[in-house]
């Protein structure tokens, strides 16, 4: 069995306008969707004390996810508002709440070590800990999304072992440029998810297609998060490239049937003003 540990952000995905909310974030979502997939998963970040903190802490527990070396944190957790306009998303703003509000220990460092793969993102506010999370991790994924620029693929990329990076206006020429770019940094795997162009892949020097699945679209939030948890467990589990390629693929349309990366959504009310659907 995978052992997988997701490391860092975590938020509750907000919508406004359907007055629901739901645990998510990258490191959440990919242990959450690794579970599902068979994998032993467990979780290190910090939550708050408050009932946001409370929705990501207990739908991390139902799934089964280890929360051994979980932190709580007094004040708000962190927090991602969400509107929709003809079904699309568009994230409004974001409050990193106590995210950040804790320091990487010896044990922290011994369950890296313990587990296959540790994944963590650029929404974790952990890369000046990247050395050091690289020299424990037996094998570090890591998750750009669209904030890559040339300055932190020289800074991060060398410290993991497969990077993700998000594409989703850009041609084949530049996404593999991106992805080469990424790649001659050190990663032997680098993924740009591209939206419906489906993914492009630089693994090992050679460049792969994988298309989008067909499903019935409910909502595509926490999409490239089942992306990546399907690429490793089946990549880490000894599927060829084009395999667990396509059982990211596959895992990504799986995702977008139901509202929430992962569901466990509960009613929400904005303190401030009515809720007005947009979608």
């Amino acid at each position: 069995m995978v052992r997988l540990l997701g490391l860092g952000d975590n938020t509750v995905d907000t919508y406004v306008d359907y007055g629901q909310q739901f645990p998510g974030g990258n490191a959440v979502n990919v242990a959450v969707l690794s579970r599902r997939l068979g994998a032993a998963a467990s979780y290190i970040g910090c939550l708050g004390d408050d009932e946001a903190g409370d929705l990501v802490y207990h739908a991390l527990a139902a799934e089964g996810v280890d929360l051994g070396r979980c932190r709580r944190a007094h004040g708000a957790n962190a927090r991602a508002l969400i509107g929709h306009i003809d079904g699309d998303r568009r994230f409004l703003s974001s409050q990193p709440g106590t995210r950040a509000a804790f320091r990487l220990e010896a044990d922290d460092f011994a369950a890296m070590a313990a587990h296959d793969v540790t994944h963590t993102s650029v929404n974790s506010d952990l890369d000046q800990m990247l050395p050091a999370i690289k020299a424990s991790a037996r094998f570090l994924s890591y998750d750009l999304s669209e904030k890559w620029t040339g300055e932190r693929l020289s800074r991060i990329a060398p410290h993991v072992d497969i990077l993700f990076l998000s594409d989703p206006r850009g041609s084949d020429e530049s996404s593999e440029s991106v992805a080469r770019i990424g790649a001659a940094h050190g990663p032997h795997t680098v993924l740009v998810t591209r939206g419906r162009a489906g993914v492009l892949a630089v693994i090992s020097d050679e460049v792969h297609h994988q298309d989008t699945v067909s499903t019935n679209i409910v909502d595509t939030l926490g999409a490239g998060d089942g992306f990546i948890a399907g690429f490793l467990i089946a990549r880490l589990t000894g599927a060829g490239a084009t395999a667990s390629l396509a059982a990211g693929a596959a895992m990504a349309a799986h995702v977008c049937t139901y509202r929430g990366a992962f569901g466990h959504g509960v009613p929400w009310a904005h303190p401030e003003a009515p809720i007005t659907n947009t979608g």
